[in-house]
């Protein structure tokens, strides 16, 4: 570098490489440091850049600038030692850009965390309660068929079947879906089955199908308890609990598939099983389900307070994976079922034959 004329500091040798932005051209420049930069090729200024408009772009090791006052695609390459020391001495807002743009990033970042967020504990929940009501029941058994093969293998159960409790247990069904006042789609739709698995719980699967594991039945000491949580269950299908359950935890993944009707897909199956299984559901929702059980066998003539009896009991041995990990049986519920418990006038809703029928259904023929 030597002095001009001006003044200013010239450099003479190809100091850098220079693209307009409005070509792919790659120009061998000069740089003038003067209270510009002036980008000079054969003695002609391309370009001349104000230094406080410079800003560092990504150069792979070398100074790469782009200029705000260039347009958009214009960029200098400077190799020279000499020549990046006098740029790098003149520019102070090199990496202005650079902050600003992490800036937006971390914020528009920060936003859509919260938009998520906002559409997790609002959005979803409001859209399920109002879309659940809306799918067919068709596409609902069909997710229920799916599902129902899932749970199975997770919890690697077999249905237990012995004709005579698969008819007492299809009397239980029917019998309360009537004296709960189910609809005549739902009462059409339900379908009864009992697991062999020793885990004490019951699930309604969307659909209309209930599940009884026998370690609920091995629990039970009279056919009112087992009846009164039937009727719950019952309860939880009539509202379409299951299906607004999976929509909110399968959240618009599960929406969109719905809507496509590619509901039984592989993902879609396992989000709804293991959804179903830990399902927790909110205090209104199982106080639907107590409602309807309530409402069922006091109509029946019979006690709803068995139930609350029945989910207390099987909490008192300490084991953790119980009905009540979905249900959870607090005082308060305890104490509505025993208000609204009248007299038990009414005949046994199963004989006693077919309750032993019921409790027997999974012992092996011969064994």
């Amino acid at each position: 570098m030597d002095m001009d004329g001006t003044g200013a500091t010239a450099q003479t040798a190809p100091a850098g490489v220079f693209y307009d932005g409005t070509s792919n051209r790659r120009r061998q420049v000069q740089l003038r440091v003067a209270d510009r930069l002036e980008i000079v090729e054969d003695g002609a200024v391309l370009a001349s850049w104000p230094y406080d408009g410079m800003r560092r772009a990504d150069g792979h090791g070398r100074l790469r600038l782009r200029n705000e006052t260039a347009p958009m695609l214009a960029r200098l390459e400077v190799e020279d030692p000499a020549a990046v020391r006098a740029v790098l001495a003149r520019c102070r807002a090199l990496d202005a850009g650079e902050r600003r743009q992490t800036g937006r990033i971390v914020g528009w970042s920060l936003a859509a965390v919260c938009s998520i967020l906002v559409m997790a504990i609002y959005g979803i929940p409001y859209a399920a309660d109002r879309l659940a009501p809306l799918v067919p029941y068709a596409v609902e058994a069909r997710l229920g068929e799916a599902v129902d093969g899932q749970i199975r293998a997770i919890l690697g159960g077999e249905t237990c079947e012995t004709p005579a409790g698969r008819a007492a247990l299809d009397k239980l069904i029917g019998t309360l879906a009537v004296a709960g006042g189910a609809t005549d789609a739902m009462r059409e739709a339900l379908r009864g089955a009992v697991l062999a698995s020793d885990m004490p719980n019951a699930i309604a699967l969307p659909g209309g199908r209930i599940y009884l594991f026998a370690g609920l039945l091995d629990k039970a000491e009279a056919p009112d308890e087992i009846a009164g949580v039937v009727a719950h269950e019952i309860g939880h299908a009539q509202h379409r609990d299951a299906m607004r359950r999976l929509i909110q935890t399968g959240g618009t993944t599960f929406v969109l598939g719905l809507l496509l009707g590619d509901v039984t897909g592989g993902g879609a199956v396992i989000v709804a099983a293991r959804s179903l299984l830990d399902a927790s559901y909110s205090r209104d929702t199982e106080r639907r389900a107590d409602d309807y059980a309530v409402a069922a066998m006091t109509a029946l003539g019979r006690s709803p307070v068995g139930m609350g009896e029945l989910l207390v009991r099987v909490t008192g041995d300490g084991r953790r994976r119980t009905i009540l990990d979905s249900h959870p049986m607090s005082a308060e519920r305890l104490d509505r079922m025993k208000g609204a418990a009248g007299a038990v006038a009414g005949p046994p809703i199963l004989t006693d034959a077919e309750w032993r029928a019921l409790k027997d259904i999974c012992e092996k023929a011969g064994g």
